[in-house]
């Protein structure tokens, strides 16, 4: 019965292995956009951001308190009556007791602030810079993605040539072997083949030991679990569509950074108004409730309270603050005039980062179409020149040297093909299209 139990748990878990689907590029990007943990920060910075609206908006709204205070007079204060009114002579009374309670409640009320009003219009740009933030980061994460999975495509690419090459050169060593145990060839030359075949095994070693380290990565900014298998699709080649050029209708505007830029003139040009508006005058209400009580002793300041209530206007009026508002309004003008021509540099280097790009990518389509006949080619000669090495018509140097090239054409070929997905995504993120990228996945 233990047996079949295991047997089953077994068959069980096979089932489960291989019904497990490869991870496609745009469900690892799917995938990290839920569990990222850098989703969690952002978010709660716009929650944050929702926060500080209320803050602000706080200032302006009815604010209550209340105060209760015991005064203990260890000498009580006189004051002089002069003579004359009471008596020939001056006279020292004291108008309170020992010991004296005052209650009090009160509220105020803004009527009116400019500085106020005006910093309230800045809610809207933190909420949507917030909101920008999230976009921004989530760009980032499909980027960081896309770049780990066309790592792991190159490599395992780059693996299963090297596996080729590792069974071309144990045929040949087999041969060789035959050949050196009946005297037909020399030792040097099964050296020679061993050479490659244990330079193919190290470089073997070194792409495996890449492609975990590459899964790795994938993992973290996927915000998967480390330690659980992840099967990459690698079974087709993603496609290389012909890139258009398309700088006549790129505009900068529509890059993420570009937009947090105008959003953070705007906040800067309402602080510089906020500022300014320091200087008008501030009018606020308030109405007063409370009660005072006195005793010579603890109890007696609180048996009998008289009350008392008052409601006012309070007004402000800003008259000389020693050009401390002067000075930090000529502060906030110049961040706001050094923000607008950071802008204008930023367009410049955008429109250049876009054109570097483009012509990146289209470069680097060129190079793997070379490349990939530049092995078909090799390939090609490698046949013939293993069939005349067959036939004895040319000698081991030949095809050592004929496959010499076809593994130089392989690896300029996995070069060429990390560099065009990399200068592709590039060109997606200078476009500022990274999110049109992975929904046309």
């Amino acid at each position: 019965m233990g047996k079949k139990i295991v047997i089953l748990f077994l068959f069980s878990f096979w089932l489960k292995t291989n019904a497990q689907e490869n991870w496609t590029l745009k469900q690892c990007i799917e995938y990290g956009l839920k569990n990222n943990r850098n989703n969690t920060i952002y978010t709660n910075e716009k929650l944050a951001a929702d926060a500080r609206a209320k803050e602000v908006l706080a200032d302006y709204l009815p604010r209550v308190s209340l105060t209760s205070t015991l005064d203990n007079n260890l000498k009580l204060q006189q004051s002089v009556i002069p003579a004359g009114i009471f008596g020939p002579d001056e006279m020292r009374v004291s108008l309170t007791q020992k010991y004296n309670s005052n209650f009090v409640g009160q509220l105020d009320q803004v009527i009116y602030d400019h500085s106020l009003i005006t910093g309230l219009k800045a809610n809207k740009y933190n909420k949507q810079q917030a909101e920008l933030n999230i976009e921004q980061s989530q760009e980032a994460i499909i980027y960081n993605i896309s770049m780990d999975y066309f790592q792991i495509f190159v490599y395992n690419q780059q693996l299963e040539v090297l596996e080729y090459n590792k069974v071309t050169y144990e045929k040949q060593i087999n041969i060789y072997s035959l050949q050196v145990s009946k005297g037909v060839v020399l030792q040097k030359d099964l050296d020679k083949v061993s050479v490659d075949y244990n330079n193919t095994i190290s470089q073997i070693r070194v792409a495996r030991s890449n492609l975990q380290l590459a899964e790795n990565e994938l993992k973290y900014e996927m915000g998967y679990p480390i330690s659980d298998p992840l099967a990459v699709d690698i079974s087709t080649e993603m496609a290389s569509p012909t890139i258009k050029d398309n700088s006549d209708t790129f505009t900068p505007a529509s890059k993420i950074n570009y937009k947090l830029s105008e959003l953070n003139i705007k906040v800067l040009e309402i602080n510089q108004s906020r500022i300014r508006a320091e200087a008008y005058p501030k009018l606020t209400g308030y109405f007063r409730y409370g009660a005072v009580g006195f005793g010579d002793n603890l109890n007696g300041a609180y048996e009998e309270l008289l009350p008392y209530s008052a409601v006012g206007l309070k007004l402000s009026i800003p008259i000389l603050d020693f050009y401390k508002r002067n000075a930090q309004y000529k502060q906030a003008k110049i961040s706001r005039i050094n923000a607008e021509e950071n802008l204008k540099i930023m367009e410049a280097r955008y429109k250049v980062d876009y054109e570097n790009a483009n012509t990146k990518v289209l470069q680097a389509q060129i190079n793997v179409e070379n490349d990939k006949r530049n092995v078909t080619l090799a390939e090609s000669v490698l046949n013939i020149t293993d069939l005349q090495f067959q036939k004895g018509i040319t000698n081991l140097t030949d095809w050592l040297n004929t496959q010499n090239s076809l593994k130089e054409a392989q690896s300029s070929y996995l070069n060429s093909l990390y560099n065009y997905y990399q200068a592709r995504i590039d060109l997606e993120k200078a476009a500022g299209t990274l999110k049109t990228f992975y929904n046309s996945l």
